[in-house]
């Protein structure tokens, strides 16, 4: 196995190649670059960073970022009115199970489901602790 060598990974991609682009219908040269490894890796480099910084402005600089989930709301505004909107909407939701659970203690009754708790059976502690 062979040993790495720094030396020769900078030669490598400083080595000059010739990129040719020939029309297929007349073999004519259309254009030629000369570049290298090292060249493509800088213009790819390049070019990624371009458009991620293209991608991220669009968001910052422009409505977009509304469609973007969990970035919040146009103003603080409608960031209180969604609040205020969720806590009423949790409330109501609450009411509407103690209803329904009234409901339903209702019609156990009026069906005749209810057992009636006999309190006699319930300790009552020793009357000198209730003198005292």
């Amino acid at each position: 196995m062979g040993t790495f060598n720094s030396g020769d990974t900078w030669k490598r991609l400083r080595s000059k190649y010739r990129l040719v682009l020939i029309n297929e219908d007349d073999l004519e040269e259309v254009v030629k670059f000369r570049i290298t490894r090292l060249s493509v890796y800088v213009i790819l480099s390049s070019f990624f960073i371009l458009m991620m910084a293209i991608t991220t402005s669009l968001f910052i600089f422009t409505p977009l970022k509304y469609y973007l989930p969990g970035t919040g709301f146009a103003n603080a505004k409608a960031a209180r009115e969604y609040r205020k909107l969720k806590i009423r909407t949790d409330s109501m939701e609450r009411t509407l199970q103690y209803q329904q659970q009234y409901i339903e203690d209702i019609r156990s009754v009026l069906q005749g489901e209810v057992s009636s708790l006999d309190t006699g059976l319930l300790e009552l502690p020793p009357i000198d602790t209730i003198i005292d």
